[in-house]
C-alpha cells in the first residue's frame, strides 16, 4: 500500500468518484496531498454542493473537519505552491491520482506541459517511474483523447475510465461510485470492501 498519494480533482464531471476516493484514502491510513483546479471548484459546487475555497488553507481546515474522524492524513496545496515536495522528483508521491480528470489535462500531461501544479506533479510521477493513474470522465472520446491517452498508457500511466459494472446489481447511485473506486484502489493497492469480488459469491440467477 502507498504511503504518500497524490489526488488531483480537475473539471470534468464525476466529482463524487474524487470526493468518495479520497475518503477511502483517509480511511485507510494514506497520507493524501491533494490538488484541485479552479474549474474543479466549480464541478464540485455543481455536483455535490461542496465547496472547495481558493485558499488552500482554507480547503484543509474544511476538509480536516469532514474528515476529522479518519486515521489518514491531508495536506492541501495551491494551483500554483511550486515550494510543494511534490513539484520535485527529489520528493515524489507513492502514487498519483487524477480523478476525475479533465481532456484538457490529460492532453497538457501526453504533451509533456507543466503550468499548473497538477500537471507538473503528473510530470513528475512519470519521469520517476512512479504510478500514475487517470480517470478520464468524457463522452464519446474522439481520435485526439484517444491518442492522447495511448500516449500516457505508452508512458506508464493507467487510465482508467469510470465504467461501472452492473454485475453486482447496483441498487444506489453511491454502489455504482464505489464500483469504481474500488478499481482505483486495487491499482494502488489499498484494501478496501466496497465489493465483492467476482466469483467470491455465486451468481445471481
Amino acid at each position: 500500500m502507498p504511503e504518500t498519494v497524490c489526488l488531483a480533482f480537475t473539471g470534468a464531471s464525476g466529482m463524487p468518484y474524487g470526493v468518495r476516493l479520497l475518503e477511502c484514502l483517509l480511511a485507510a491510513g494514506c497520507r493524501v496531498q491533494l490538488l484541485y483546479s479552479q474549474v474543479a471548484q466549480i464541478v464540485a459546487r455543481q455536483e455535490m454542493r461542496l465547496d472547495l475555497p481558493a485558499r488552500a488553507s482554507e480547503a484543509r481546515a474544511s476538509l480536516e473537519e469532514r474528515y476529522r474522524d479518519l486515521p489518514g492524513r491531508l495536506e492541501v496545496y495551491g494551483r500554483e505552491e511550486w515550494f510543494a515536495p511534490l513539484a520535485s522528483g527529489s520528493n515524489p508521491p507513492d502514487a498519483m491520482v487524477i480523478c476525475p480528470c479533465s481532456m484538457g489535462t490529460l492532453a497538457a500531461i501526453a504533451q509533456g506541459l507543466a503550468s499548473k501544479l497538477i500537471e507538473r506533479a503528473a510530470d513528475v510521477v512519470i519521469k520517476e517511474g512512479r504510478k500514475l493513474i487517470l480517470v478520464p470522465r468524457e463522452t464519446p472520446l474522439s481520435v485526439i483523447h484517444l491518442e492522447n491517452m495511448l500516449r500516457l498508457a505508452r508512458a506508464g500511466a493507467v487510465i482508467l475510465p469510470p465504467n461501472p459494472g452492473f454485475y453486482q446489481h447496483p441498487q444506489r447511485v453511491e454502489d455504482l461510485i464505489d464500483f469504481v473506486v474500488a478499481r482505483i484502489l486495487d491499482q494502488l493497492h489499498v484494501r478496501h470492501a466496497l465489493l465483492q469480488r467476482w466469483g467470491d459469491t455465486p451468481a445471481a440467477p
